[in-house]
Parts: C-alpha cells; structure tokens; sequence
C-alpha cells in the first residue's frame, strides 16, 4: 500500500468518536508486517513503537475519528458508512503516520526511539487527554511530541506553524434567562426574559472589546430565541454561544464576566438567569524553545496570525514539549463540510516533514 491508498481506503470507513474497530484493524493489519511494537494503553487508541535502543523518544500523533456527516464529494473513494464522513482530514493525519511507520521500519538507527500514536475522540470528548492519563508518555520516556493539522486556504504542500497561540481555548456558552410571560397591554405584570436576553447580549459584546485589541480571543452568540408570540412577553430567552481565547487569564476574565453580566441582569429585570460552559479543550500554545530547535532543524512557514478554531492536541502540550503544525491544501471546501476533499499528492509533504524531524531531533 501507499499512502494515497491508506488515505482512500480509511476515508472510506469513518467511524465516530471512540467505536473505530474498523479504523483500528485497518491501521493494525498495516503496521503489523513493520518492525515496530503495536499496542494499545486504552480502548480507541493504537500505538506502535519503533524501538532503537535509545533512552528516550519523540511521538508522532494522528488523530483517527471522523464526523456524524453524509458525505457528498460524489468520489469513487467516498465513505461506505451512511452519515459519517472524513471531513475534517484525519484521514490524510493517519496516512502520514502510515506512511512515516514504513520508513521508520526501513531505518538501522535514529538518535532516538519512535512513537507513533493514533488517538480516537478528538471531535468530541478530547481522547488526547484520556491517553496521556495512561502514562504511556512517561513508560516510554518521550522528551516531545509532534502532531499536523490539514488546512484549506494554506499553499498546497506548505507546513506551516508559530510560536505560542496556535489554536484556541475553547469552550461552548449556553445563557438561559427566565422572566414572567405576561400580556404586552399588561406588561407591568410581566418580567420581559427577551428584554433581558438583549441586554445580556450587549453586555457581553462590550466585555469583549473592551480587551486590547492584541490579545486574541472571541465571544460571540450564535443563536438567540426568546418568546411565543408578538403580544406576550417572553418568558425565556436561550443563547448559544462560543468563548475563545489562548491565555487562561484572558479566558478565565472573560468566563467570569459573564456570570457576572448574569447576575447583573438579573438584579436589573428581576428574572433568572443560568450561565453554563462546557470545558471544551486547552489551547494549542507552541513552546518557543522547541519551536525554534525544530525551526533551525527542519525549517518551515511562520504564520502570521493563529486560528481560532479549537484542538485537543493541546492535552499533550500539557503533559510534555509538543508542536503542533497546518500542511496547506490550498483552495478546497471548508474543514467539516460534506464536499471537503483534497489532492493526496500533498500528504507525502507531511510524511517527508515528520521523516526529516525523526532523523535530526535530539
């Protein structure tokens, strides 16, 4: 096999979050014939470990869970699985893993051990973590760790990484405001929860810009319902937004703003209102030490601004040095879209990149 044909074979067999027996024996019959040990720490997780004899070792991460969408690229290689796509390019991450395994397999020695690691729950519950719970870094004494993202809109071909904010903190708001549904010809009687609701809204619009304009970071509502019909006041308001940010502080600020903006309202309207987060991911922060010794090793672009999109490959930043990089794929669908394909010719641009850091990273 090859790598085009890894990346066609495995987007045909998306799975979701942490149930990929298909993906994990596909991954396993391909590893298996290479010098390498397979083994899993936890269920939805496959590693393979290419021992040198060396002390200590670098890891290689390529996440492995595909998306609860219909496909409609219309291609040859589309997925066999109704409602689950490879839409988010996890598929191109493994086969680079893939392909990096047959080289690592090909080589009599490298300045360190090997670990590659496939990991399941990235687009849901953040599987990175669970694996780092596992100890798995520390049995096998990995110094970093080095993961790569597909990119739309970045050069086909072109890896390409910063120094500290790479990827957002992360975090999905929910607001719910209860008030009094009352007649609007009697509305003194009534508590006006989409009045509330708005003023909420605008509250928090200038709690995040009122931060310089420097510091990266988003709040934003995307959804807002309030109220039955045109002659009554509304009873409920619900929101549905997003927190972003890099710094813990910043988010930290921005998070207990809003519970502050709640209570606030609530003392001015006489309603209720219930501010809720999720915990989403860590930021993905680029350690600049490690940045620039890979920098100097194998050079690639600087971006000039981070994403504010979200990864859980930030838990292994937390646990160990880790870099985290895009590979351009130029002008394609958006991430997370039915129709998101890409030319696999640039996969092997991944392969080469993380060949050229196994063989020089000390």
């Amino acid at each position: 096999m090859d790598i085009r044909a890894d990346r066609r074979a495995l987007h045909q067999i998306p799975e979701l979050d942490r149930e990929l027996p298909e993906t994990f024996a596909y991954l396993s019959g391909a590893l298996s014939p290479l010098s390498c040990r397979l083994f899993a720490p936890m269920p939805g997780s496959l590693c393979a470990f290419f021992d040198f004899g060396r002390d200590s070792a670098i890891a290689f991460r390529a996440d492995a869970d595909a998306l609860p969408i219909q496909e409609r690229t219309g291609a040859a290689y589309a997925s066999r699985h109704p409602g689950c796509m490879h839409a988010c390019g996890h598929d191109g991450h493994m086969a680079i893993l893939l392909e990096l395994a047959r080289r690592l397999s090909l080589k009599k020695a490298l300045p360190h051990n090997v670990l590659l690691v496939f990991q399941s729950a990235e687009e849901t519950s953040g599987g990175a973590k669970d694996l780092c719970d596992t100890g798995v870094f520390e049995a096998h004494r990995v110094k970093a760790i080095f993961g790569l993202h597909l990119w739309p809109g970045l050069a086909p071909g072109v890896i390409a990484s910063r120094k500290n904010e790479l990827m957002a903190r992360s975090c999905e708001v929910n607001v719910d405001i209860y008030g009094k549904s009352a007649h609007i010809a009697k509305a003194s009687e009534g508590i006006d929860a989409l009045a509330a609701g708005v003023a909420f809204y605008q509250k928090a619009m200038a709690l995040e810009a009122a931060l310089p304009p420097e510091i990266f970071r988003l709040l934003k509502f995307g959804k807002f319902q309030s109220g039955t019909v045109r002659n009554a006041l509304s009873a409920h308001t619900h929101m549905e937004g997003s927190l972003r940010a890099f710094q813990d502080s910043v988010f930290d600020s921005l998070a207990q703003g809003l519970d502050a903006i709640g209570r606030e309202v609530e003392g001015a309207f006489g309603c209720t209102v219930t501010v809720h987060r999720t915990d989403g991911y860590p930021a993905v922060m680029n350690p600049p030490a490690l940045y620039d010794r890979v920098m100097a090793a194998v050079p690639f672009a600087q971006l000039d601004a981070p994403s504010m999109t979200a990864e859980d490959f930030s838990w292994y930043q937390r646990y160990l040095p880790g870099l985290f990089f895009f590979l351009g794929v130029g002008d394609t669908p958006a991430l997370h879209a039915d129709t998101f394909d890409f030319d696999e010719t640039i996969l092997r641009k991944g392969a080469d990149f993380f060949e050229k850091l196994a063989e020089t990273m000390l």
